[in-house]
């Protein structure tokens, strides 16, 4: 289980995340919904230690977390809303230059993995392609793909759907779904709420640095107006 407690962060000045709090169970999805500059994607890049924590703690099984370090244990995984690969390098070299560089894995046993990695996502005939020429659909399989390489325990996905048509989000759904489904904890930042409908999630709507409301969303779309604050925001986004 994933724990936050009383997480703060502020930008000159500014408070970005104000006392945000949450629990998340392994195989659990959270969704952190709401419009830009709330704080959502913040939260994640502090989980990253792509930014530092004002105050506040996180926990993994009840174990608290250095995030000075925690990219060494490589505990958390990120995958990006621009995916951040290396455009530079093929679809299979994009997995095996961070097993080999990060992992420290030998050549042999860096590209067994990314030979069952890209298997997996349906990329294997795309292995000794450039990263330019993939859609955005495979960008985003190839991302996760490159994330699961490291074997984190938790995966978090910046605006996993913003750049994707409607029949792309529904797939990512299902990839983030199976991930679900095989344990893993994930967190979400998005403001795509058609998302929402294609997951068996939580969702926390945030709002100015703090979650406002949440519900599971079975529990949301089988009594909506028991939760009127996102269920406005859902609305609006429609």
């Amino acid at each position: 289980m994933l724990r936050l407690e009383n997480i703060n962060k502020s930008f000159h000045e500014k408070k970005i995340l104000d006392h945000v709090s949450l629990r998340v169970e392994r195989g659990e999805i959270a969704v952190m919904l709401g419009k830009s500059g709330v704080g959502k994607s913040t939260l994640l890049r502090l989980l990253n230690n792509l930014e530092t924590i004002d105050s506040g703690s996180v926990y993994l099984d009840n174990k608290k977390l250095d995030m000075d370090t925690i990219n060494r244990g490589h505990k958390i995984g990120m995958v990006f809303q621009e995916f951040n690969l290396f455009a530079h390098m093929t679809v299979e070299q994009n997995i095996t230059f961070v097993l080999e560089k990060v992992m420290k894995k030998s050549k042999q046993s860096a590209h067994k993995t990314a030979a069952e990695l890209l298997k997996h996502y349906g990329l294997e005939g795309k292995a000794n392609s450039l990263v330019s020429g993939l859609s955005g659909g495979q960008k985003q399989r190839l991302a996760i793909a490159r994330t699961l390489a490291l074997k984190p325990q938790i995966i978090c996905m910046d605006e996993p759907t913003s750049a994707l048509d409607p029949l792309l989000t529904t797939h990512v759904a299902k990839t983030i779904q199976e991930l679900s489904d095989e344990g893993y904890i994930i967190l979400i930042a998005t403001h795509d709420t058609a998302l929402l409908e294609k997951l068996n999630c939580t969702i926390y709507l945030m709002d100015a640095g703090k979650i406002v409301e949440s519900a599971t969303s079975m529990e949301f779309s089988k009594k909506r107006d028991a939760y009127p604050v996102l269920d406005s925001f859902i609305k609006g986004k429609k």
